[in-house]
């Protein structure tokens, strides 16, 4: 159990119910907030840590030690979403990423410099946060072949490796966009549509200095179709990972 959460509720007085009273959250949520590694949505945090007073950092120390300001909304709609689907053009997807292949792209970022093991360790939280649920999302990722093709051979292989026990699942498919394909939309950038419980998609942009969130999805739905109709099916893009993990 989450016990600063715990003591925090004990010394305010505060039950599951009377949170969920104040916050307008379901009660079963509220109950949650108090499970290890279950951290509230951005827009109840501040009010929880308000009525429990505490600092949020207090409550959940991991949201405020490794995840930027501008990418802590984010990761709540990626924990809550029921289905994420991920292009990304030039390195592998965060929720793919070995501990190996997650140090070394983020090692090769200044933002990453002194606490490269820090934010390796949250990146595999968040894959936890996903993948390891009750009842995971959707999945779905578009990854340009040059990614592939980028990294130390070492690191690679075992990367490749674990890329297709995950697409094994039936919740997770992976697609290769193969260089054949020539250029295409998805040349932009990377990008992640989340569809939440409400039906609603939210996108996010990354950036050489952050990501955003946007609510005109439109566009991007627009490049995703185009860039997953020239990808390779399931099946051959495993046995491509299959191949490249072999060579390497």
């Amino acid at each position: 159990m989450n016990r600063a959460v715990l003591a925090a509720m004990a010394e305010t007085g505060h039950t599951t119910d009377s949170l969920a009273t104040q916050t307008g959250a379901d009660p079963k949520t509220v109950a949650r907030w108090a499970n290890p590694g279950r951290i509230p949505q951005h827009r109840y945090r501040t009010q929880v840590a308000q009525l429990l007073r505490r600092e949020v950092g207090e409550l959940w120390p991991d949201v405020i030690r490794r995840e930027p300001d501008w990418f802590r909304q984010w990761a709540d709609h990626e924990r809550e979403a029921t289905a994420l689907r991920w292009y990304e053009s030039s390195v592998l997807p965060g929720l793919l990423q070995t501990a190996d292949y997650a140090r070394a792209v983020l090692g090769s970022s200044p933002d990453a410099a002194g606490d490269v093991a820090g934010f390796v360790e949250t990146r595999l939280q968040r894959q936890a946060a996903v993948f390891d649920r009750p009842h995971p999302p959707l999945t779905v990722f578009v990854i340009d072949e040059a990614a592939l093709r980028r990294g130390d051979p070492d690191v690679m292989a075992d990367q490749l490796d674990h890329m297709v026990t995950l697409a094994a699942r039936p919740t997770v498919m992976i697609h290769v966009l193969p260089l054949r394909a020539g250029f295409h939309p998805g040349q932009a950038g990377p990008f992640i549509i989340a569809t939440g419980k409400d039906g609603e998609d939210v996108g996010y942009l990354d950036d050489q200095a952050a990501g955003h969130i946007t609510n005109d999805v439109a566009p991007l739905w627009a490049v995703w179709d185009t860039v997953r109709s020239v990808s390779l099916p399931r099946d051959q893009t495993i046995e491509v990972m299959r191949a490249r993990a072999w060579m390497t």
